[in-house]
């Protein structure tokens, strides 16, 4: 419920915030993306390839170029890996991520000009994140599952190419216990553009 609040309340301003004064150039976008994420050390031994949806508001004025700001809500799901499975009395596990992000993203000069501007970026951000691991065992042991929630903080850092309207981002992302390695196929909607 408090989550929904927080939600709400969030699409109420976007909704009805004012327009920015016209006196220089401005843009806000709408991304959204998809991808697979790998987990990495510790997290390998208990997960294997999980996948995130996300949705990103990017803020930019001529001042700021070639910076773009960025705040990102993300759901991100790992199931348990075989091995746990095989070596556990496990008969289900897995791990999902709600992360809140805030973050900076740094345009190069275009690498390629010719048919389509191909821009590569980094990018770092930090992560609020509401997490929720469920543990499920085999019927054979009869201990009842436990549903494990709290809260994490975190950070990331990124690369990628972008045609503007459409991006590819390979990240590492960093919670204690909890490191993955991302790569996400972005696609970028202007929303408000003032020149």
């Amino acid at each position: 419920m408090k989550n929904t609040v927080l939600l709400f309340a969030l699409f109420s301003l976007l909704l009805y915030a004012g327009e920015p004064p016209a006196d220089k150039a401005r843009g806000i976008f709408l991304t959204f993306g998809v991808g697979p994420k790998t987990p990495v050390g510790t997290f390998a031994k208990t997960s294997m390839i999980g996948y995130g949806v996300n949705a990103e508001l990017d803020y930019t004025d001529n001042e700021y170029l070639p910076i773009f700001l960025f705040s990102k809500i993300e759901f991100l799901h790992f199931p348990g890996s075989q091995d746990l499975y095989q070596t556990s009395d496990y008969s289900h596990y897995s791990t999902n991520f709600l992360p809140f992000s805030f973050g900076g993203r740094y345009y190069f000069a275009p690498f390629l000009k010719n048919f389509v501007i191909v821009m590569p970026f980094v990018e770092a951000s930090g992560h609020f994140a509401i997490f929720q691991r469920l543990q499920e065992y085999k019927v054979s042991t009869a201990l009842p599952g436990k549903l494990e929630d709290g809260t994490k903080f975190g950070f990331s850092v990124g690369v990628g190419a972008s045609m503007f309207l459409m991006e590819v981002l390979a990240s590492y992302t960093y919670f204690t216990s909890n490191q993955y390695i991302g790569l996400d196929l972005k696609i970028r909607l202007p929303m408000y553009v003032s020149i």
